[in-house]
């Protein structure tokens, strides 16, 4: 252990004034959260987005179009717009969704953005790209594969009625719903193709970022896409595990903290976590969580990150959380 994180340090002290090179992963809100918090203290941030989603305008189009599902790339987009009024225009431009009686209804104008991005280019990476020159982001967003993926979980009384029984549920958006308890999560196809340049990221990375999100449905199936979890597990940056603010009904309903990491493992074996950031408002057994972590490789930060007004993640005080742990965790001497 000491002589990895000896490597480590070497790895990211990278000089004084040099921000972090940071990769978050994830999907839907909860990586927006983190994305809106990151990009406030390091201007060398990727986003690895799933591309599991098959509900709404994102299942709408990848149905009709064989496309990728735009939308958890879409809110990583806006994530990544400045607060200056350029960037919270283009935020709310992309993230607007028509209102008819047609065909458009439902529809998110950045999800056709960037769909026909992706038919003009022929080159998703590319296309993502040129929407983030666009909107200014403060940082590049990558999809995790380069194949759409189904999303298929083992789930014990998804059925109210057989409370006991085992079924295998098919789809983001109905794991995400389920009235049961999510045991495993799956992909179709078993193992998907990584997205290259997202490999790589994770492989410069000085610090990678796990959550918070949809346990199940967001941020385990990085871990299931073959060539993503071998640079997971390989890369020389500090992983940092950010725990959600509550559970969520259906897919984590009943959840503790510590049950968070439990699952994690249990579908990652050979992943090790750093650090684990959770509120501190939301743990109510420390020693418990610690212990998980612990098992993980890591240690706990608690922190006040909960917005004042509901159970979302505030972006100034994430990123203070954040900055704390890369200053201190990862290199001697401030970022700037």
């Amino acid at each position: 252990m000491t002589g990895r994180r000896q490597r480590r340090t070497g790895r990211t002290g990278r000089g004084r004034g040099v921000p972090p090179k940071v990769v978050a992963l994830g999907g839907g809100h909860g990586l927006a959260a983190s994305l809106a918090a990151l990009r406030r203290i390091t201007g060398d941030l990727t986003a690895v987005v799933t591309v599991a989603d098959d509900g709404g305008s994102s299942g709408r189009l990848r149905s009709e179009m064989g496309v990728l599902p735009p939308g958890d790339l879409r809110k990583a987009l806006a994530a990544l717009c400045g607060d200056d009024e350029w960037g919270r225009t283009w935020s709310k431009v992309v993230q607007h969704r028509f209102v008819s009686g047609g065909d458009l209804h439902g529809h998110a104008v950045g999800n056709l953005l960037i769909v026909a991005l992706w038919e003009q280019l022929n080159d998703e990476v590319a296309a993502l790209e040129w929407v983030g020159r666009l909107l200014g982001a403060h940082g590049r967003v990558l999809p995790m594969s380069a194949v759409p993926l189904d999303l298929h979980a083992l789930v014990r009384g998804h059925d109210p009625a057989a409370p006991d029984e085992m079924t295998t549920v098919r789809g983001q958006a109905t794991v995400a719903l389920t009235p049961g308890e999510v045991r495993e999560v799956m992909l179709e196809p078993a193992d998907p193709p990584a997205v290259p340049e997202a490999v790589q990221a994770v492989l410069d990375a000085d610090w990678v970022v796990l959550g918070p999100g949809s346990w199940f449905s967001s941020v385990i199936p990085h871990l299931l896409v073959p060539e993503l979890a071998d640079a997971l597990m390989t890369t020389r940056a500090r992983r940092v595990l950010t725990l959600n603010l509550a559970p969520q009904p259906g897919e984590t309903a009943g959840f503790s903290p510590q049950r968070h990491l439990e699952v994690l493992g249990r579908h990652a074996p050979k992943l090790t976590i750093d650090v684990v950031l959770a509120d501190e408002a939301a743990v109510p057994d420390r020693d418990s969580l610690d212990e998980a972590a612990l098992r993980l490789g890591g240690t706990v930060e608690l922190a006040p990150v909960a917005a004042p007004d509901g159970p979302r993640h505030d972006p100034e005080l994430l990123a203070a959380a954040y900055d704390r742990i890369f200053r201190m965790r990862g290199r001697i001497g401030p970022w700037r």
